[in-house]
């Protein structure tokens, strides 16, 4: 588990890429301090394997499905990459909780300065964007963000100088794509209320249907057709 706080920026050294797979070798200092070959290491917020250590650098394998997933099927010799080991146990929980599963892309589409502050705006799928909340924690290349806006094809975020100083933000401008995991918690509550299906969400919800029922078999009042809002509010939700 992570936090989305980047603690290296590193460099990829060398691609070695097969047909649906490759392995990166990234150049690296405080990541590599206590280190161990098996360990793993958010690479722009995508968890690796740690599968070679060298004097200042580490080997990691990224598989058909990563690639698939995330912006390493792009990437270049050179390039820098956010670098976050593995949270200790009793480390200082700064940002939240990040499994360094990659949902998915996105798209900047604007960057815009605001006094101190830089505001980005990215496009993602519908898939994504129905996991992005005001307010709400998202991860971008491995940082922790927090939402500050939400449209119907994007969100924004705006970062500190301190963040975009110390992270792979620096060299993102418009047109780059970025790495995006959304707030697991959403999606275990999503898997745990609701019968999903692949274009959305019916309105049966396993567990809400139950307290329905029970709630309404006390009262005596008639059952009504699915979950609505007015019940949920009334019982708590």
């Amino acid at each position: 588990m992570f936090t989305g706080i980047v603690e290296e920026v590193g460099i990829i050294d060398t691609i070695s890429r097969g047909a649906n797979s490759a392995v990166l070798t990234i150049r690296a200092e405080k990541a590599l301090d206590g280190t161990k070959v098996g360990d793993s290491i958010a690479v722009n917020g995508i968890c690796l394997t740690v599968t070679r250590l060298m004097p200042h650098a580490f080997t990691a394998d990224v598989m058909h499905e990563t690639l698939n997933r995330s912006s390493l099927a792009n990437a270049m010799r050179g390039a820098h990459v956010n670098l976050e080991r593995a949270m200790a146990a009793d480390g200082r929980f700064g940002g939240h909780i990040v499994s360094g599963h990659v949902d998915g892309t996105g798209r900047i589409v604007e960057v815009k300065k605001d006094d101190n502050a830089i505001w980005y705006t990215i496009q993602a799928t519908p898939q994504l964007m129905r996991y992005i909340v005001e307010k709400g924690s998202v991860t971008i290349d491995g940082i922790s963000l927090t939402v500050a806006k939400v449209a119907e094809d994007n969100f924004s975020i705006s970062a500190i100088p301190h963040t975009v100083s110390q992270t792979v933000l620096k060299d993102r401008k418009m047109g780059a794509v970025v790495n995006l995991e959304t707030d697991i918690i959403g999606k275990y509550v999503e898997k745990l209320l609701f019968k999903g299906q692949s274009e959305g969400i019916t309105e049966e919800m396993t567990g809400a249907q139950t307290i329905k029922e029970n709630a309404l078999h006390k009262s005596g009042e008639k059952q009504p057709d699915g979950i609505t809002r007015d019940f949920l509010a009334k019982y708590g939700f």
